[in-house]
C-alpha cells in the first residue's frame, strides 16, 4: 500500500469571495485530506479574507479542523503569493491550486502514488462548461501538456518541497511564472501527468469569447516562447 504523502495546498487569492465557499467545501471532501491549506492574499478589496477567516473560526470552534488552515497576506502577484506560501509550507509535497478550480475527491492519494515514481507533476483540466469547444480546447491543453513536460497553474502544479527549495521556487515575474517554473524543472526531471482531472472555471473563456481567448492565449505563449518579457504580456493579458 502507498504511504499517504503530507501536502500542503498553498491558494493565491485576490478578490475571490464567490469563489471561496466552494472551494472550502471541495477541500473539505477530499479523502484523504490535505495535512495543510495556505491562502495567501494578495490585496483583495472585496471581503475574501473576511470569508476565509470565518470560515477557519467556525471549524476551530465546532472542533472540525483536521486540516491546518491558515491565511496570510503578501504583496500582489501569483508567484509572490504562492512563494509567500510555501515558505510556511510543512508538508512533503507541494500543492499550487486556483481559488476557481476542484480537485477530484482522491486527488491526495493520486499525489502520493505520482510521487513514487517522480518529483513533480500536474493533473489534466477541464474546463467549467457545457460548450463543446471548450471540451476540446481542454483535451487540446493536456495534449500539448503531456508532449511538451510544461504545465499551467490551472492544472494544479504539485511538487516536492525539496525540488521546489533547489529552484529556488517559482520565478518573480508578473506572468508565465507555472510555464517558466516548468521549463526549468522539466530539464532536471520528468513530471507525472495524472489522467485525473481537476475541473476550472471558465470565465476568461466566457467573458471574452472563446475564439478570441484561444487565439490570445496562443499569440501569448508564441511570443513568451521568443523571449517577449512577462511584463508586457500581462499587460497584453489583462487588457
Amino acid at each position: 500500500m502507498t504511504a499517504i504523502a503530507t501536502v500542503s495546498i498553498i491558494i493565491p487569492v485576490i478578490n475571490e469571495a464567490n469563489n471561496l465557499p466552494h472551494l472550502f467545501a471541495n477541500i473539505n471532501s477530499l479523502k484523504p485530506m490535505p495535512q495543510q491549506v495556505i491562502l495567501v492574499d494578495g490585496g483583495s478589496n472585496d471581503d475574501s479574507i473576511g470569508i476565509v477567516r470565518s470560515f477557519i473560526n467556525e471549524l476551530v470552534l465546532g472542533s472540525e479542523c483536521k486540516i491546518d488552515w491558515q491565511v496570510i497576506t503578501s504583496k500582489a502577484g501569483r508567484a509572490r503569493q504562492m512563494n509567500a506560501g510555501a515558505a510556511l509550507a510543512t508538508g512533503d509535497v507541494l500543492l499550487f491550486l486556483h481559488a476557481d478550480t476542484r480537485l477530484p475527491i482522491d486527488a491526495i492519494d493520486s499525489i502520493s502514488r505520482a510521487m513514487t515514481l517522480a518529483n513533480w507533476g500536474r493533473f489534466d483540466v477541464q474546463l467549467n462548461s457545457r460548450q463543446p469547444m471548450l471540451w476540446v480546447v481542454s483535451a487540446l491543453i493536456n495534449w500539448r501538456s503531456r508532449l511538451t513536460h510544461i504545465a499551467t497553474g490551472d492544472q494544479a502544479i504539485f511538487i516536492s518541497q525539496s525540488l521546489f527549495a533547489q529552484m529556488g521556487g517559482y520565478p518573480n515575474q508578473a506572468l508565465m511564472e507555472d510555464v517558466e517554473l516548468c521549463k526549468q524543472i522539466k530539464g532536471i526531471t520528468k513530471p507525472a501527468c495524472l489522467k485525473s482531472k481537476v475541473i476550472t472555471s471558465a470565465r476568461r473563456w466566457q467573458q471574452y469569447g472563446t475564439w478570441r481567448t484561444i487565439v490570445l492565449m496562443w499569440q501569448l505563449r508564441f511570443d513568451y516562447w521568443r523571449g517577449v518579457s512577462a511584463d508586457n504580456i500581462r499587460q497584453r493579458y489583462y487588457k
